[in-house]
């Protein structure tokens, strides 16, 4: 059998929400061997149409009849934050397994609740898509955990990007609902760190920072992280649309494709904007995007990860290591799909035919959401917060 099961019947795939999220999960789902696109739900009507005719499929209005369809086997959720705990739940009680938009939910009570659920109900889950799925990320974790370059000392990942002035609905720009670059952006970088460093993070320190009073939210922030086996992340992000780290990684954007490199172009669009919410969907929903494959590998910003005999980062078509030798790169075949999509739903194909653990399940999900809320806790009380719920690579508590 194939890793992903494509030599069996393919698994009817759902999507919950047809926004730019979904909209790129179904374009990786169309193209993967080891699924078939059977219905999705979105309460625009102009995405649902447009997926509909394209895959012929069902559309819904509402995710509560998505679950319900018995063709449906499997649910990718990429509903607003907020919504994420109730439609996982839902789906579980239906008996489908559920790929789950980061963040998992934006409480720890929230997160159990859906890993009990999950497991009540006996289906699979798998938390993502964030970055740490990308193939690039994936290699780097595997030369640590060899050996490769020595001990590991210093994971040190920043991006530049326009994140808080795209258009946007009024709960991305509420903290308390999910919105800001703590539960939309930092948890790419959070998951890739924890999956390199091993997974556990003992503490937190970090602040965060509120610069446009128009864009009430957090849109910039330095974390440091310690895990246990002694080793650091420094984590910078900011989404002012001011300077831009796809500069620095060879004029490519974030999922691949290159990109003109023109600062400060999303502020002077969306000044023009006069209804955010219609101009995203407009945007960036379903029917408006592209879905060819991407010419390189996708990425967060920068990442340089610091080991005892070398460094290494993603670069345009793989990792380039920097070592005692000078530097040698290391290419990875793009593949039939997007990549780090197209890992997602390896993952919960291969749970789903074999019964393998995805290293992204609830309570490494669970693990991820705490140290973004430690972020946030770190920031506002101006001190350290240890942390209590991580999990290891392999499953084990931390």
């Amino acid at each position: 059998m194939t890793p992903n099961g494509a030599d069996l019947a393919p698994i009817g795939l759902g999507i919950a929400g047809l926004g730019m999220a979904g909209a790129v999960m179904v374009h990786a789902a169309a193209a993967h061997p080891g699924y078939v696109l059977k219905a999705g739900a979105d309460p625009h009507p102009g995405p649902r149409e447009a997926f509909a005719r394209d895959h012929n499929a069902r559309a819904y209005a509402d995710v509560t009849e998505l679950v319900a369809d018995p063709e449906v086997q499997a649910v990718y959720i990429a509903t607003p934050h907020q919504f994420h705990a109730p439609h996982a739940k839902l789906a579980a009680e239906h008996g489908k397994h559920i790929i789950l938009e980061k963040p998992m939910a934006l409480t720890l009570a929230d997160c159990d609740a859906i890993i009990a659920a999950v497991e009540r109900h006996k289906v699979h889950l798998v938390v993502g898509h964030t970055h740490a799925f990308d193939p690039n990320v994936r290699l780097m974790r595997d030369i640590i955990a060899r050996g490769e370059l020595g001990r590991l000392g210093l994971i040190n990942s920043f991006n530049y990007t326009n994140f808080l002035y795209r258009p946007r609905r009024p709960e991305e720009l509420d903290t308390s609902k999910g919105g800001g670059i703590l539960f939309n952006q930092v948890p790419h970088q959070i998951d890739t760190a924890r999956l390199l460093a091993g997974g556990v993070v003992k503490s937190v320190r970090a602040l965060a920072s509120v610069l446009d009073p128009s864009r009430p939210t957090e849109g910039s922030c330095a974390a440091l992280l310690q895990f246990d086996g002694g080793a650091a992340a420094s984590l910078v992000y900011s989404g002012y649309d001011h300077f831009d780290t796809d500069e620095w990684h060879f004029g490519i954007g974030e999922r691949g494709s290159p990109k003109p490199i023109a600062h400060g172009a999303a502020r002077r669009s969306l000044a023009s904007a006069k209804d955010e919410t219609k101009a995203r969907t407009e945007t960036f929903a379903y029917g408006n995007t592209a879905g060819a494959l991407p010419q390189h590998q996708p990425h967060f910003g920068i990442t340089i990860v610091t080991c005892a005999n070398g460094d290494m980062r993603a670069s345009a078509d793989g990792v380039t290591i920097y070592g005692r030798e000078g530097l040698r790169d290391i290419p990875i075949p793009r593949g039939g799909s997007m990549p780090g999509r197209r890992e997602v739903l390896d993952d919960l194909a291969a749970a789903i035919r074999t019964g393998k653990r995805p290293v992204h399940d609830g309570r490494w999900g669970k693990a991820t959401v705490e140290v973004a809320l430690a972020i946030l806790r770190s920031s506002r009380e101006g001190r350290e917060v240890m942390l209590e719920h991580q999990v290891a690579v392999d499953g084990s508590p931390g």
